[in-house]
């Protein structure tokens, strides 16, 4: 099927001027992809159009989200300290429910300001990170639809990507299908393919967010409008690229798959090991470390957590009954006095 390549439409409007900003960020992604590529040849695979440029996309994904990591990390902390105050946080906000005078404004201000800082909680962090990383993904979004305009020289040259390179990227085939192509554009099992891929981006970024909601939130917080706004944006985002998918160039969709499967690997990493306080998930970890604590004391023949406190309880029954006070904490040792 035909496919126009006269205008590129993020060259356009407030998109064209929103990329310009971008392009020092542009310019180093093709560099970063036609670096993969190199690596990828020297590795063995096939010079030119192959599966080689595909899996630079994979390898941008992860370049890119590597580089990142730090501020995930970031992310991650300050979302957990946030949902486990939102109890708090809500009982001051029905505590001051309906009251519109402005001592009541400035002590709800006052209340909540003072939570924030006994918890080093911060509502801007958890936000600034996803703001940095929004310009990466929308940069790499730019780059791989730009290839095919590039390719067929309605585009200039972007940093590596000249036109000899990314004719070469154009026709490229992965699951035989040219990874330019969209829904629109390919031909039979091509639709197919690219319906199985949409399936599995939306797939992957649905479940991310529902375990997320459903076993990393704190059990104050699963009640309430803001718990079914939640779980309502679970749903609604994934659908929205149902739409939006068969649009895509099919590079694009390798990289959005590859994407959500990396969250979806973080999120399930994060829930398991670094959950909320007084989440389903911190339930689960807490049940989970006592099992895992009695099975290396067994290991090491030392008496069980429950047979620990049931000595200790033991101890201070016999301490009440003889009316003496044990000190139960490790005496420190004493230096010596030398003789002069």
């Amino acid at each position: 099927m035909f496919r126009s390549y006269n205008t590129f439409t993020f060259d356009q409007g407030i998109f064209g001027w929103f990329y310009k900003i971008l392009r020092p960020i542009e310019w180093l992604m093709t560099y970063v992809m036609v670096w993969c590529h190199k690596a990828l040849t020297f590795l063995g695979l096939k010079e030119g159009p192959g599966i080689a440029w595909a899996l630079s996309v994979v390898l941008l994904v992860i370049f890119v989200r590597l580089l990142i990591l730090p501020l995930f990390i970031k992310q991650m902390r300050s979302m957990q300290r946030m949902q486990a105050i939102q109890p708090k946080l809500m009982k001051i906000q029905n505590k001051y429910k309906g009251k519109k005078d402005a001592a009541s404004r400035e002590a709800a201000s006052r209340e909540t300001m003072k939570l924030y800082q006994d918890n080093h909680a911060n509502p801007a962090s958890s936000c600034l990170p996803a703001l940095i990383q929004s310009p990466i993904f929308a940069t790499m979004f730019y780059v791989l639809s730009a290839v095919p305009f590039i390719a067929h020289g309605t585009h200039d040259p972007l940093g590596a990507f000249t036109k000899d390179v990314a004719s070469e990227f154009e026709q490229t085939t992965f699951f035989g299908l040219r990874i330019s192509d969209n829904f629109v554009t390919a031909q039979g099992a091509g639709k197919a393919v690219i319906v199985v891929f949409i399936a599995l981006m939306c797939l992957a970024m649905f479940y991310s967010q529902f375990h997320n909601v459903r076993k990393n939130l704190p059990r104050a917080s699963m009640e309430g409008q803001q718990y079914k706004m939640q779980k309502m944006m679970a749903y609604f985002f994934p659908v929205m690229y149902i739409f939006s998918g068969v649009a895509f160039p099919f590079a694009v969709l390798i990289y959005w798959l590859t994407n959500n499967v990396w969250t979806l690997g973080q999120t399930l990493y994060q829930v398991y090991h670094m959950p909320t306080p007084g989440s389903p998930a911190a339930e689960e970890k807490q049940e989970r470390d006592h099992r895992h604590e009695n099975a290396r004391r067994a290991r090491k023949n030392l008496p069980s957590l429950e047979e620990e406190e049931l000595m200790r309880l033991k101890e201070l029954e016999e301490e009440a009954r003889s009316g003496k006070k044990v000190s139960h904490q490790r005496e420190q040792p004493r230096r010596k006095r030398r003789k002069n």
